[in-house]
């Protein structure tokens, strides 16, 4: 692992490496030689009136020099180190979502232990490359001084090298203490921390505020979040006192020897057998070797902690790639159609069966309507087809050829698509749409086209600065009064102007795309629709049967099963669950005194099991 953090800091910062080391180097040395030139200096002084002017005066700028380069190496330092982890940051953060990015499918996503380790290591990524040299840099630094300390007692009272280390065991026992606690007690409130986090972003989350305001409940949220920083408080203030106990103790041990090892020097000074000079090498070895000591094995901690965490990061980095060899990189337009073969899914190995043997085919250039009550599959079917899951049975084949074989970046080329739970981007009106033929960025003419499609157009260009609005004060001043305010509907067209935008597409996936419309522009974007999969394959699921009545065949789902299939008209004829969802939707419009439109009436016996679902209109 240490390696790794070489190459990554050489690659990442080489120039700020090499100056942090070698300014390390200088601030490991600067403190021994400074000692040693003051105690020539005093020694020269002791001399009376036969000390050399001279040397008295090169001393002395040798001493303010090293006080003068202490200083200026302090803000050199805080320069390069700013330097080193911006540049780390920017690198490991890169590496990190490229890996991201790469995963073919979303279940790793959907994993909520993951996004834990993911959080973490995007953490770890920013701050444990520069946490970790910080602390290498401090080793290094520790045994410089403590190397440099010693050559210099030993050239003047080789006894003193004993009592300086002795007065350090105290300091060495006491760190290693500190950081056996310190991260047992990391680990101890993890979970407590994770919780408060989900707490505190919940509280602050605009989709929850509703509700929270609502209900009244952001009191008992807080309570519990309270309860978690209790918690943590109380944890952290045991491990400060019996971290205060164990440093009192060693403190006064520490300070004994030191205490008979001054009276020691000083003894060897009245008798002559050191000189002053040497006495302030000896009081300065042992504060610098005391610090030193600590930077050493606090280096050695924070190494070793700095380690746990960069292995965070690289448990996501390192992850195999979930890419096999593609037999096919790329793919020319459809031709025959999709096919479903036998296919099975589900979430998880302990879950139960999402699809059971799904068969069906979108042929090219003709549009199939999805049926299903909630939890039938069809959203499920759509991430199949996506190949943002890969079906654990069975295959889904495309021309042919087992979209397993072909790149997935080249498969989704083809494909175009509104989910059921589409984004809202924190963008311009035009990168909004843009995000769904990035090369079509810079043609608003483009993305004009793709929003008339969708019916959005005079909205977006009615905002303060047209297409170049804002969709999101996330990005914007507090004081920008030229932010674009979309409602739910608003926001569900410019949705479908992203997927309009890939024209070139030869499968047209839209899971609920009318849910968040009004009646009437609903019913305009279904007139725009039929034209729009003109050509090319469409796959359209829909609750509002209505809305399906024109695909070239529907076809329904039931417990991960194909239960019918067929033209609305011969669904209808059939008497079975499509039509008994259809007449159950129609029921709930029939009046007796409608001018103008022929009242679908039926009267049908439903299972108990339909779901009432009273959602448009049937009109004839």
């Amino acid at each position: 692992m240490w390696g790794k953090v070489v190459r990554l800091s050489w690659v990442g910062a080489p120039g700020p490496l090499v100056a942090m080391v070698g300014l390390t180097a200088v601030e490991g040395l600067l403190p021994p030689l400074a000692a040693w030139l003051t105690k020539l200096l005093i020694d020269e002084l002791a001399g009376g009136a036969g000390a050399s002017a001279s040397r008295v005066a090169a001393l002395a700028v040798g001493v303010a020099a090293a006080g003068l380069l202490t200083g200026l190496h302090r803000s050199v330092a805080h320069y390069a180190s700013g330097l080193f982890s911006r540049a780390l940051r920017l690198l490991t953060t890169d590496r990190l979502y490229q890996r991201v990015n790469a995963y073919v499918g979303v279940a790793r996503l959907e994993d909520p232990a993951f996004l834990d380790r993911l959080r973490l290591a995007g953490q770890a990524g920013a701050q444990a490359p520069g946490q970790l040299t910080a602390a290498g840099l401090a080793l290094f630094k520790g045994v410089l001084q403590v190397g440099g300390y010693g050559a210099a007692l030993i050239a003047v009272w080789p006894p003193s090298v004993l009592i300086v280390l002795v007065a350090a065991v105290p300091t060495t026992v006491l760190q290693i203490a500190v950081s056996r606690r310190q991260s047992r007690l990391l680990a101890s409130l993890a979970p407590s921390q994770r919780h408060q986090l989900a707490l505190q972003t919940l509280m602050t989350d605009v989709r929850a505020a509703k509700e929270i305001r609502l209900f009244g409940f952001g009191g008992f949220l807080g309570e519990r979040m309270l309860a978690d920083v209790r918690d943590g408080n109380a944890a952290e203030a045991a491990f400060e006192r019996g971290l205060l106990r164990i440093e009192v103790v060693l403190e006064l041990v520490s300070g004994a020897v030191m205490v008979a090892g001054t009276a020691a020097a000083a003894y060897q000074a009245i008798r002559g057998s050191i000189t002053v000079g040497d006495v302030s090498v000896f009081l300065a070895a042992l504060a610098g070797v005391h610090g030193s000591i600590s930077s050493i094995t606090g280096g050695c901690a924070g190494v070793y902690q700095a380690l746990l965490l960069f292995g965070s990061y690289h448990d996501i980095v390192d992850t195999p790639s979930e890419r096999s060899v593609a037999v096919h990189d790329r793919v020319g337009r459809l031709r025959t159609g999709v096919e479903f073969r036998d296919v099975w899914f589900r979430y998880r190995d302990d879950t139960p069966w999402v699809l059971r043997g799904v068969t069906l085919t979108i042929p090219a250039g003709r549009s199939i309507g999805l049926v299903g009550v909630n939890g039938a599959g069809k959203s499920t079917l759509v991430k199949l087809l996506c190949r943002m899951y890969d079906p654990q049975r069975g295959q889904i084949l495309w021309d042919g050829t087992d979209i397993r074989d072909i790149d997935p970046d080249a498969l989704r080329r083809r494909i175009t698509a509104v989910f059921q739970d589409f984004m809202t981007y924190d963008l311009t009106a035009k990168e909004n749409i843009a995000l769904g033929e990035l090369a079509q960025l810079g043609d608003l003419s483009a993305v004009r086209t793709a929003a008339r499609a969708a019916d959005v157009d005079d909205e977006l260009a009615g905002l303060p600065r047209g297409y170049d609005t804002l969709l999101s004060r996330v990005f914007a001043g507090a004081a920008d009064d030229d932010v674009g305010q979309l409602s739910g509907g608003q926001w569900q067209r410019v949705a479908l102007a992203r997927a309009f935008l890939r024209s070139d597409a030869d499968l047209l996936v839209l899971d609920e795309p009318s849910a968040g419309l009004d009646a009437e522009a609903e019913h305009a974007l279904h007139r725009r629709l039929a034209g729009l999969r003109s050509g090319r394959a469409g796959l359209l699921i829909s609750h509002r049967l209505a809305a399906l009545r024109d695909a070239d065949e529907i076809v329904v789902l039931a417990g991960g099963q194909v239960s019918e299939r067929g033209t609305h008209a011969a669904l209808i004829g059939a008497g079975g669950h499509y039509a008994r969802l259809f007449a159950l939707q129609a029921s709930g419009y029939v009046t007796g005194d409608l001018t103008g439109a022929a009242v679908v009436t039926a009267e049908v016996a439903c299972d108990p099991g339909v779901p009432s679902i009273v959602e448009t209109a049937e009109r004839r």
